[in-house]
């Protein structure tokens, strides 16, 4: 079976699948356009964000039996035509999920203890303690939205801080000794921080808007460590503002895209993203929640396994 990496993963990948007789083709360069026009030839497909894998790519790819997605989601994937056209998609999200669990509870620790704004004030002289006091995560109530494999690795990290750690999902029967599965309503009456682990679907896009925002009893704190596109920032802007939200961690933005960097140019960038650029209770980091040394190593060998797995040469 050919294969094409169409992103650069971490060695064992390759080295994995070509021990089990699979032949390994490279292509990180070329437009998506010129790509199509040889795909025909391929078997499989590595993948990770480079670009979208549409109706049109998918339709041009005769011969494609599988997509392995380097990381979490598959939602840069069009798994409807996928289906439809016998391509197995295969993706990793227990190979990142400890990562993400660690960074969520990185924000969140910081976050309670002002350490960004702390750090930057010292290295300018400020010696301001009691402005930085700051609270502890002992007693109070973690809420999660989604409690897969992200969820579910949080939880396991909180357990012990000695707080009240709650989930809410779609699915049923997901609580265990980590987090009690509650109401979406419960979850906002009860909930000091509130954590998003949700994949990106037509229900999560601007779930977390101002009505969203409105119904949870007391002011919180915001982790979102899964996809920009859950939180609408205008919206995130305003209750930071009123402080009904006390402070956010934000490894994803709303308004990713394939070339972040054009958003610092001022003419591009949203007015919501400058302030809250501005925010010393805000906590930025550039998409890397599950982006570790670690991380790299797991998720290519967990995508070769299913591959070799499934996929057996004769």
């Amino acid at each position: 079976m050919k294969v094409l990496h169409l992103d650069t993963n971490h060695d064992v990948l390759a080295e994995k699948l070509e021990q089990a007789g699979f032949d390994n083709h490279f292509d990180f360069t070329s437009s998506k356009e010129n790509i199509m026009t040889a795909v025909d030839t391929y078997d499989g497909l590595i993948v990770r964000s480079r670009f979208p894998i549409d109706r049109e790519f998918l339709q041009a790819a005769k011969k494609l039996k599988f997509i392995g997605r380097v990381g979490a989601g598959l939602e840069n994937i069009d798994l409807d035509t996928a289906k439809n056209l016998g391509i197995a998609c295969y993706n990793a999200p227990e190979g990142n999920r400890n990562a993400v669990g660690e960074h969520a509870l990185g924000m969140l620790l910081s976050l309670f203890n002002h350490l960004n704004r702390a750090d930057k004030e010292v290295r300018s002289g400020q010696w301001r303690r009691e402005e930085n006091r700051g609270i502890e995560l002992e007693g109070k109530t973690v809420g999660l939205i989604g409690y897969g494999n992200m969820g579910k690795a949080f939880a396991k990290k909180l357990s012990g801080f000695d707080c009240k750690v709650i989930c809410y999902d779609i699915k049923p029967h997901l609580g265990d000794i980590y987090a009690g599965q509650v109401s979406l309503e419960e979850l906002q009456k009860q909930a000091d921080v509130l954590s998003l682990h949700i994949p990106q679907t037509p229900k999560t896009i601007k779930m977390v808007n101002a009505s969203f925002i409105a119904a949870f009893k007391k002011s919180f704190y915001l982790i979102n460590t899964a996809r920009g596109k859950s939180v609408v920032t205008e919206d995130l802007v305003a209750a930071l503002k009123t402080k009904k939200i006390l402070g956010a961690g934000l490894d994803v933005l709303e308004y990713e895209k394939g070339s972040f960097e054009s958003l610092f140019r001022n003419s591009e960038t949203p007015t919501a993203f400058k302030e809250l650029l501005e925010m010393d209770n805000v906590l930025l980091s550039p998409h890397v929640a599950g982006w570790t040394v670690e991380s790299k190593f797991k998720l290519a060998e967990l995508i070769a396994n299913k591959i070799i797995a499934n996929h057996k040469l004769s």
